[in-house]
């Protein structure tokens, strides 16, 4: 019989974690620094373009923190879903149902909200919001509760059935009360006074939550708006310029590595702070492609600011500026536009004729369209 792994959660002492100071410290004041620069950065682009490098990194957020989790969201609803919520006025905006809408309010309480209390009753809502109908996907599962393993203990498992892995094994549902409690008092307690630096403390949360895995499902996710709420509050702003769960989406297989050593480790979890730290630093670079982005959408309306366009065009235009895959095709126009191909091709004649768009080379049945350069 092979013999069971001992998980963190057993260790004599858990949840004291230790790290090496000495070797984070260098790591993590180059990560306050890449904060501050960005910052100031984004900053200096005026609240328009500040609001628009918000919403593309909230939409980025939200997409890649489900799709770490393998569920595949409609980056259009998730953006919609945002700009209503942030009151903001954004051409071509569709509808969204409410199962985006409960993962979009779950964030933006998470980062609008970071002064506020993390409690209970907090995280029972946002399980509430991440799942509206009652089920991960065909499985009901306990919404708005702690879980209670009447099926089993709460496992982490890979393989096909007979020769499945157990990555990881969560504490029993019977101590979840106390090691909740455990965690929100350490959570709320005042960092200053604690002497933990936010951005330590948001690697350290991701963690603990993580590890006690309170809920049937959704844990994971959970884990990351936490870490987004702390890291918030680590530069007392609600502006979100670069995105954590993207970073992880890249770097999936080393995350749930890392997660896993760690999880089976001792409480000295050094390493596990090590690859947040540099995750986080990867993160924070990787917001000059939205700032990116964010510039040249500006710099294209700003170019075309007086052509008379429908909200058809408008809607396309945008979702080609925000970084369409593939080639735009009149099928693909009319599918996005939700209109007949003959419109489509109107539409798209109309803005070739007028410069926005250019016909790309190849011709025939894969005639296809992109956006002009600005001159």
């Amino acid at each position: 019989m092979r013999r069971k792994v001992r998980q963190i959660h057993e260790r004599p002492g858990w949840p004291a974690f230790r790290w090496d100071r000495e070797a984070l410290a260098k790591p993590l004041a180059s990560v306050r620094h890449q904060q501050g620069r960005l910052i100031g950065h984004m900053g200096a682009l005026g609240f328009p373009l500040q609001q628009e490098a918000v919403l593309e990194t909230l939409t980025e957020d939200v997409v890649k923190s489900s799709e770490i989790e393998g569920e595949k969201l409609d980056a259009g609803q998730v953006r919609s879903s945002i700009a209503r919520r942030l009151g903001m006025d954004v051409a071509g905006l569709v509808a969204s149902d409410r199962h985006v809408d409960g993962v979009v309010e779950m964030m933006l309480d998470a980062t609008r909200r970071y002064d506020a209390p993390l409690t209970a009753k907090r995280l029972f809502a946002w399980h509430a919001s991440l799942f509206p109908t009652g089920r991960s996907s065909l499985r009901k599962i306990r919404v708005g509760a702690w879980r209670n393993d009447r099926s089993g203990p709460m496992q982490v498992v890979s393989g096909p059935i007979g020769r499945e892995r157990v990555h990881f094994e969560a504490p029993a549902a019977g101590r979840l009360k106390a090691e909740m409690q455990a965690f929100f008092d350490w959570f709320n307690e005042d960092g200053d006074r604690a002497g933990l630096d936010a951005v330590l403390k948001a690697g350290v949360a991701h963690l603990w939550f993580v590890t006690v895995h309170p809920f049937d499902d959704g844990n994971g996710r959970i884990a990351r708006a936490i870490a987004d709420l702390v890291l918030a509050r680590s530069e007392r702003s609600p502006q979100r310029f670069y995105s954590m769960s993207a970073q992880i989406r890249q770097e999936r297989g080393a995350y749930y590595d890392i997660l896993e050593r760690t999880q089976k480790g001792t409480l000295d979890i050094t390493p596990w702070m090590e690859w947040f730290l540099a995750c986080l630093g990867r993160a924070i670079d990787g917001a000059q492609t939205t700032l990116a982005t964010v510039l040249q959408k500006a710099r294209f309306w700003q170019a075309h600011r007086d052509v008379a366009l429908s909200e058809r065009q408008r809607l396309v235009l945008n979702r080609l500026l925000d970084g369409f895959e593939g080639h735009l095709t009149t099928s693909k126009w009319a599918k996005i536009a939700k209109c007949s191909s003959d419109t489509a091709l109107r539409d798209i004649l109309d803005l070739v004729e007028r410069g926005l768009l250019v016909r790309n080379p190849s011709g025939g049945r894969s005639t296809s369209y992109a956006l002009a350069r600005i001159r």
